[in-house]
């Protein structure tokens, strides 16, 4: 053995212990650590010869790479919907890397922690109250998750003509019809080789809103005579969280043949709470759905889960299936997420996640989805009184999309936005809604408290002060 690695071998424990506590002395500074910075290195670092070991490695990081890293899993990160790990999740994802499986295969000699995986899903669609006439698994964000939906959406399509794209490619034009798209799905439909501007675009409901208008779509779904198609909706907006009318698309789906796909990447978490749970009512006819973990179930990055109806299992298996991979086995005979999923190798991603519905529970997601969405109302509440700001859209769930108030002052968004950030107290992110320009702020963190709404207002009113807004 390398020398090096018989070294770290033999001091191992002192090195976890050493990660270990820089993690926590990490953690417990979180609400004092800057949500941006200015930091930057010289990324052209040459590789030595006989390596460094892990104690001195450890000491380069913090002396090189630590002083790029954010509080972007703090309180006061509002930017990208952007959750932040509990403790349970950290625990999962350390086991995660510990234990180092291959999630694939269910029934294997080399290893069947896909089961633990399917057990998660399965917690999952207790927690989101939909049966379980649906099959998931887990990808690395919203956008693999849409990705893995629409692709087998797009081999649905083909069969509705007798034809397989997945093995000889798209041979007719797919018709995509939605209203407010994240761009995820948009950029689905670039991989897929649907194509990104290839789709028909449905009006909003009036009254300031981005859910689909039931009877437009239905206007387009006749002008396409009876052709199957592909409808891409919303819970959950990226603006205003707005969620489309799903019990009105349910009927729609008696009527018509397409599929149904809904992205739910943040919103579906409103299926936790009674007090916002009528937002997905009727989402179980759907085909397929994306959810993102990473969000508002607060586990580390790179964790979301697609689910897609069972009787679609087949049509998964043809769209995702390794071919000529005799060592793999028959992809009909046993379930093999290899074959359903866009990657052949994955890490135990579903491990975060099943500490974290063990350990809190109902009850304790549906605190956080119900404090989320309290303190965006007490944060609009506090812009509005503050007299310089308005909101450019109803509060409907823990996104606030506000701007500065007047139109004379829609050139000083950009400067006033770059300023409170660069004071490193809160991150937002900026948006154009409706043709303005304004900021949103969105709060799915179970760390954020009235406090720190508090904080961020006074950096709010300081930044006004020095731009004499």
């Amino acid at each position: 053995m390398n020398t090096l690695l018989q070294q770290d071998l033999n001091d191992f424990e002192n090195i976890l212990d050493k990660a270990k506590q820089q993690g926590i002395d990490f953690l417990n500074r979180l609400e004092n650590i800057p949500t941006s910075n200015k930091n930057s290195i010289d990324p052209t670092r040459g590789l030595n010869e006989l390596g460094l070991g892990s104690i001195e490695a450890l000491k380069e990081f913090n002396e090189r790479l630590a002083p790029l890293m954010v509080a972007s899993a703090g309180p006061r990160y509002w930017g990208f919907v952007t959750g932040g790990s509990t403790p349970a999740s950290i625990v999962g994802d350390w086991l995660a890397s510990v234990y180092d499986q291959n999630t694939q295969a269910i029934k294997a000699q080399g290893g069947v922690s896909a089961l633990i995986e399917f057990e998660t899903i399965h917690l999952l669609l207790q927690l989101l109250q939909l049966p379980d006439s649906f099959l998931g698994g887990f990808v690395t964000g919203a956008t693999m998750s849409n990705f893995t939906c629409l692709g087998v959406a797009r081999q649905w399509f083909g069969k509705q003509f007798g034809k397989d794209f997945a093995k000889n490619g798209i041979s007719e034009p797919i018709n995509i019809l939605t209203a407010t798209p994240h761009s995820s799905s948009i950029k689905s439909l670039a991989m897929l080789g649907i194509g990104s501007n290839n789709f028909t675009t449905i009006k909003t409901i009036e009254g300031n809103r981005e859910a689909i208008d039931v009877v437009d779509l239905e206007n387009n779904i006749k002008s396409l005579d009876g052709k199957p198609f592909i409808l891409i909706s919303s819970a959950g907006t990226v603006n205003t969280a707005d969620f489309d009318d799903f019990n009105a698309i349910s009927k729609l789906k008696e009527k018509y043949n397409f599929w149904w796909h809904i992205d739910a990447a943040f919103g579906g978490f409103a299926a936790v709470s009674d007090k916002f749970n009528h937002f997905v009512d009727g989402w179980q006819g759907a085909d397929s759905i994306t959810i993102d973990c990473h969000k508002w179930l607060n586990v580390p990055y790179e964790s979301a889960f697609y689910l897609i109806n069972k009787q679609h299992a087949s049509l998964q298996i043809e769209t995702f299936q390794n071919s000529n991979a005799p060592y793999l086995g028959n992809p009909l005979e046993n379930f093999n997420y290899l074959n359903v999923l866009p990657e052949n190798s994955r890490r135990l991603r579903a491990l975060p996640v099943w500490f974290s519905l063990l350990a809190y529970g109902k009850d304790g997601f549906k605190d956080i989805v119900e404090n989320s969405v309290s303190m965006a109302l007490h944060f609009g509440n506090e812009l509005i009184e503050d007299g310089n700001f308005e909101l450019m859209a109803p509060i409907r769930l823990n996104n606030v999309c506000f701007t500065l108030k007047g139109d004379h002052n829609q050139e000083k968004i950009a400067q006033f936005f770059t300023a409170l950030n660069d004071r490193g107290k809160v991150f937002m992110t900026p948006t154009v809604y409706r043709n303005r320009k304004g900021i949103r702020a969105s709060f799915v963190n179970w760390r954020t408290t009235e406090n720190d709404i508090k904080i961020v207002i006074e950096e709010i009113k300081a930044v006004c002060l020095d731009l004499k807004i």
